[in-house]
């Protein structure tokens, strides 16, 4: 078989680190695997002996763009013979099915997000992603969110499924980790080993609900008189600066100076959930999979997530960790109160139990295997 993703960039997201993981799984099932993206900090990690790169600008929503990109992977498509072309994104995604119609190749897409729509147009934008023959959704929470919001658009001769995403557990695996990372980091980010390590991983953006969780930190201080804590905020502010402003003036509003470290970037992410004792997913709106939950399970961190989205489905509530109402300062703090006053054990035993959730349901081998099996299919 001979495979072609196409996303916008290779990053470090989930819809990137997946489209990274399969490319590569599907060389050593002795198949031809490709990419095209317009670049990304992944790409340097990307082994080119096993995987082609092309290098396109598929991230633009420029029409004249998008139909240049068309009859270049019409192209691309033709001289390499390629059997498959996988989108992971939406403007790419017009450029790959104009590219199937004129080239009669097979038409994948993952539908990564819930995708806004304020209009019809928009509406009918996003609707490109359930317009190919195998239609992948990433959690049962995306799966419903297809079904309610774009059934007009969805062909009964289409197949429409839920491949979970899946994490490299080599890679998120705590005994992977040298103690001498760890001292360093901590060391780097000048934190209180005597203090328990509260960590809020993902972008700064305000349906992160980073805001939520300084909120709680106060709260946590006034109604439950605990100081035996520090935070750290880990994410880059993508340029949104006045969001940004908006979390400092928080921490200096409620004094949490010593308590709150923003740090924009870490090179090595195990590491920074290995010396977290609890890590936080406070999004205000729904995870399409919720990345963070399922990583901080993986390294053996009880995670405290929001109840909407992915995080439903990723969380054992009372065992790998617990589900708060989203949005609620107030119940955010009751639940870090509750972990905090926990002892070692208790947090290890909690870990535990979401290390093997995740070794069940979410390996990354699982989530090659089911789309390369699901692509034979389509193929056949």
């Amino acid at each position: 078989m001979k495979i072609l993703q196409v996303i916008p960039k290779l990053g470090y997201g989930g819809a990137e680190t997946g489209c990274y993981d399969l490319a590569h799984f599907l060389y050593e099932k002795d198949c031809k695997s490709f990419i095209i993206t317009s670049g990304g900090h992944l790409l340097k990690y990307v082994k080119k002996n096993k995987v082609k790169i092309f290098k396109l600008p598929v991230h633009s929503k420029n029409i004249i763009l998008m139909l240049i990109n068309t009859l270049i992977i019409s192209l691309i498509t033709i001289i390499y013979n390629i059997d498959i072309i996988h989108a992971r994104s939406r403007a790419p995604a017009w450029s790959c099915l104009w590219a199937c119609f004129l080239t009669r190749r097979k038409f994948v897409t993952t539908f990564h997000g819930t995708y806004n729509f304020s209009n019809v147009i928009k509406k009918f934008y996003n609707s490109v992603m359930v317009k190919s023959k195998l239609i992948i959704a990433g959690s049962n929470f995306i799966f419903n969110h297809i079904n309610e919001n774009y059934e007009k658009f969805l062909n009964s001769k289409n197949k429409l499924m839920v491949i979970f995403r899946g994490i490299n557990l080599e890679y998120f695996n705590e005994k992977n980790i040298a103690e001498h990372k760890k001292k360093k980091l901590i060391s780097d980010w000048n934190l209180d080993t005597e203090k328990k390590t509260i960590l809020l991983p993902g972008r700064l953006t305000s349906w992160k609900g980073q805001d939520i969780l300084i909120e709680a930190l106060n709260i946590l201080i006034e109604d439950y008189n605990k100081t035996n804590f520090q935070a750290v905020i880990l994410g880059p502010d993508q340029g949104r600066k006045v969001y940004s402003k908006k979390l400092f003036s928080l921490v200096e509003r409620y004094q949490l100076n010593q308590k709150v470290r923003f740090i924009s970037h870490v090179k090595d992410m195990p590491v920074a959930y290995s010396i977290a004792d609890i890590v936080v997913s406070s999004s205000i709106e729904p995870e399409a999979f919720g990345r963070v939950a399922v990583e901080a399970q993986a390294m053996k961190k009880p995670i405290v997530a929001s109840d909407i989205g992915g995080s439903k489905e990723t969380v054992l509530n009372g065992k790998s960790g617990i589900l708060y109402k989203s949005g609620d300062a107030r119940e955010l703090a009751k639940v870090l109160n509750k972990l905090i006053e926990l002892d070692k054990e208790a947090l290890y035993s909690m870990g535990n139990e979401g290390r093997k959730n995740v070794t069940r349901k979410f390996d990354v081998e699982k989530m090659c295997q089911t789309t390369f099996t699901e692509y034979k299919k389509l193929l056949k």
